[in-house]
């Protein structure tokens, strides 16, 4: 069975040239998502879509934009349906992964996509080099000042008050009390 998905992003679009593509291409049923984003992760539509795909069938698009916003959005989504046994098109591109060729350009694009994670974290890793190299301290600030932990170490080793006790005085949880202790 071919089963068609189509997006718009807003109200005041409207799905007409989507659905009639998807027909054209034979699509026996049609799920749609009305003005909601391709950022979304529910989309009603889509996931209906999904639920009704069985093995052997193909989710068809008009363009991959409908389907997803990034590269990595999209290959998480053609992943979900290869795993249901079932096969991938998209119209204006072209992509089919019911062909060697289709499954071809798929893994290319998986390709690009893990290329694309890497050299983000790559620069996201030197880009925090670079800070740490010039003093800056990175993550969240400290709830607890060094002061505050000194003191704290001193009323538990005197045996004035209890963990919970200390953390309710300074306002934190138990537990970011007694990480503070363990940091030097």
């Amino acid at each position: 069975m071919r089963i068609g998905y189509a997006r718009v992003s807003t109200v005041e679009q409207n799905l007409k040239l989507q659905l009639s593509a998807l027909k054209e291409a034979d699509c026996e049923r049609i799920f749609e998502d009305l003005g909601v984003s391709g950022k979304a992760n529910d989309r009603k539509g889509l996931a209906a879509a999904m639920d009704a795909l069985q093995e052997g069938d193909t989710l068809v698009v008009w363009r991959l934009d409908r389907l997803g916003r990034s590269l990595g959005h999209l290959i998480e989504i053609i992943n979900q349906i290869a795993a249901k046994g079932a096969h991938f098109q998209s119209l204006n591109e072209a992509i089919d992964t019911n062909s060697s060729g289709g499954r071809l350009v798929f893994h290319m694009m998986g390709a690009l996509a893990e290329f694309e994670r890497t050299l983000i974290s790559e620069r996201t890793r030197a880009g925090m080099k670079v800070a740490k190299d010039a003093g800056k301290t990175l993550g969240r600030p400290h709830s607890l000042s060094p002061e505050q932990v000194k003191a704290s170490r001193k009323a538990l080793a005197d045996g004035e008050a209890t963990i919970e006790e200390l953390a309710k005085r300074h306002g934190v949880h138990a537990r970011t009390l007694a990480r503070a202790l363990q940091r030097k």
